[in-house]
This record gives C-alpha cells, sequence and structure tokens, in this order.
C-alpha cells in the first residue's frame, strides 16, 4: 500500500507512460481494457483449461502434470527475463507478496483441485464447489477490503450461482463419491479467495515476466517434489497430452493468472469475483465441444440464467461506489 501512496513511486509511474498521452487519458484506457475485453478473454481462456484439464488427466497424474506445467511455464518466462531485464521486487514485502500469491493460486488452487479429482470426486460437484467463490468473496469482503456489496450485486450473485448449479445438475447427478475430494476442493476454493483478497488488499504492480517467474517458480518447487515423491511423475506422452500442455502452460498459466490478478488489482474483488459463476456452464460448453459430453436443452436455459446473473452482479453504475475504501477513493481523485 505504501509504494501507490508514495509521491517517488507515483513519479516513476508516471515517467514510464508515454510522453504524448497525457496521465489520466492513459490510466482510464488502460482501465476501460480491464473492464470490457479481460473479462470475456479470461473466461473463455479459464472455462477451456476445465476440460482440456481433465483431457490431460488420461495421460499423466495430477502433480506430474501440474509440475511439468509449471516447469514448462519457468522455461518459457526465463528467456523473457534474460532479454527484457524486467525490474525486480524493490523490497521484501513486494518479494513475499508475489510468493505468497504464487501458492495460493498455484499450490492451493490447481494443486487441491486436480488432487480432488484422483480422490474420486465428480466433475460436477467440483464445479458446482468451485461456484462458491462469488459467495464467499461477498461475504467476506466488506470486512477484509472495505467494500459495499449492494442489493443488485446480491442478486446478481444468487442468479448466477442458480444457473450455474442447473446446468451441473441437468448434466449429471451430483454425488459425494470421496468425502476427502470434497475436502480437498474447499481447500482450492479457499485458496483463489485468499488469493484474490490478499492481491487487492497488499498487490502492487510488478511486470508480469517477473510476477510470473516468481509465482510459478514456487509451484513449481511445490508440485515436483510430490509427484516424485507421490506419483512417481507418470507421464505417457502422446501429441494430444503435448497439444493439452502447451495450452495449459499459455492460456492458463500465462495469460489467465496475469488477466486475474489484473482485474482483482484494478476493481472490485467481488465483481471479479462473480466472473467464476459462469465458469461452470461455460466449463460444461467447452466439454460438450471438445469431449462431445451431452448438453440438455434445460442447460443451455441454465447457462442463460447464470449469464444474467454475471451480467447483473459485474455491471457497474452511477453511485455503486460510495462504499469503497478510503485507499480506492484516493486513487480516483488522483485520476
Amino acid at each position: 500500500m505504501r509504494d501507490r501512496d508514495d509521491p517517488a513511486s507515483n513519479s516513476a509511474a508516471q515517467k514510464e507512460q508515454p510522453a504524448d498521452q497525457p496521465a489520466g487519458k492513459y490510466v482510464h484506457k488502460h482501465a476501460d481494457w480491464l473492464t470490457r475485453l479481460a473479462p470475456v478473454l479470461f473466461l473463455l481462456l479459464w472455462s477451456t483449461g476445465f476440460p482440456l484439464a481433465k483431457m490431460g488427466l488420461r495421460y499423466a497424474s495430477p502433480m506430474a502434470l501440474l509440475a511439468w506445467r509449471f516447469g514448462l511455464t519457468v522455461a518459457v518466462l526465463l528467456p523473457l527475463f534474460v532479454i527484457l531485464r524486467p525490474p525486480l521486487p524493490r523490497n521484501a514485502a513486494a518479494w513475499r507478496q508475489l510468493i505468497v500469491a504464487g501458492f495460493l493460486i498455484q499450490t492451493m488452487y490447481f494443486g487441491l483441485s486436480y488432487l480432488a479429482f484422483n480422490a474420486g470426486i465428480s466433475a460436477g460437484l467440483a464445479a458446482l464447489i468451485a461456484s462458491l467463490q462469488p459467495l464467499l468473496v461477498s461475504l467476506l469482503a466488506p470486512k477484509l477490503v472495505g467494500e459495499h456489496i449492494a442489493l443488485r450485486q446480491w442478486v446478481g450473485l444468487f442468479l448466477g450461482l442458480a444457473g450455474a448449479a442447473g446446468v451441473i445438475v441437468v448434466r449429471s447427478r451430483v454425488e459425494v463419491e470421496s468425502l476427502w475430494g470434497v475436502v480437498l476442493i474447499t481447500g482450492a476454493l479457499f485458496g483463489i479467495t485468499a488469493a484474490m483478497f490478499y492481491e487487492k488488499r497488499y498487490g502492487t504492480p510488478q511486470h508480469p515476466v517477473t510476477a510470473n517467474l516468481v509465482q510459478y517458480t514456487v509451484g513449481f518447487v511445490t508440485c515436483a517434489p510430490a509427484a516424485l515423491w507421490l506419483e512417481h511423475a507418470r507421464v505417457q506422452w502422446t501429441g494430444e497430452f503435448v497439444a493439452v500442455l502447451a495450452y495449459l502452460v499459455i492460456g492458463n498459466s500465462l495469460v489467465a493468472i496475469s488477466l486475474l490478478l489484473a482485474m482483482s488489482r484494478a476493481g472490485k474483488v467481488s465483481r471479479v469475483a462473480s466472473l467464476f459463476l459462469f465458469v461452470p456452464p461455460l466449463a460444461a460448453a467447452m466439454s460438450w465441444l471438445l469431449l462431445g459430453e451431452a448438453m440438455p436443452p434445460l442447460a443451455w436455459v441454465a447457462m442463460a440464467v447464470a449469464a444474467l446473473g454475471v451480467f447483473i452482479g459485474a455491471s457497474s453504475r452511477a453511485g455503486d461506489g460510495k462504499g469503497e475504501s478510503g485507499t480506492a477513493r484516493r486513487d480516483e481523485a488522483r485520476r
């Protein structure tokens, strides 16, 4: 938080902006891009990752798949880091922020999710539990980051949850095959929720190459030993597995996670979290396209309900920011 309010850092940030463009115009264009394009791109990339990860698990054990995913991501980023020479975090607090966010997202969310599938939990139940994240964020946001949750957002959240649950229930019976799987996927839910709050409260802008390199190194260091010790790093190399791994590295690990953290810093975490309500139905549609999984007519109706809920919960309106934190108001005043 001190980095944002520090006059020296503000001055440095202004110097990095294009010389022929006013600072205010530059900031507003950046915010417009995050508001309009980033959520759509994030949803497509994140949702497509579910059926592709399911395809990948045909050929590799969960921790082995993650270890290869994170290791290859680091291998892609290292040459970019050497060529671009991006700035490193300036102090211990900035390093800690990157490491903690990396652990919460890569190790807790992805690691526990993949282990839950391996423990026998159904994909339907896992998606349904994960879609509870926006409600958890809305319950905690007022106390943790001082956000006001308007009635319109609550309506959108519950509509989105109802639509997401409808898609899963229509497509398959939701059964608890494994209590341990439920525990693991619940841990994953708390991991991604904690990451969003931590990024909103303590996150400072970092060069994307530096941020991703640190966070995926954390994921690799934690998942690779588990793959070797617990699963013997089982992998069956096929053309399909290589293609899936390439998408998970570029689409999910590099682009989608960067978008999620950028949106969390730039806007209200409750609105960003509401996007996750549309992930289960959209993932179901992607599974229908990529895996041939059935999508009954009622599932498309439920998906429309979820889309309406996301639109209501994530859309802004005049005067909606009256409950924002003092930091948010100061940032707006500077603009």
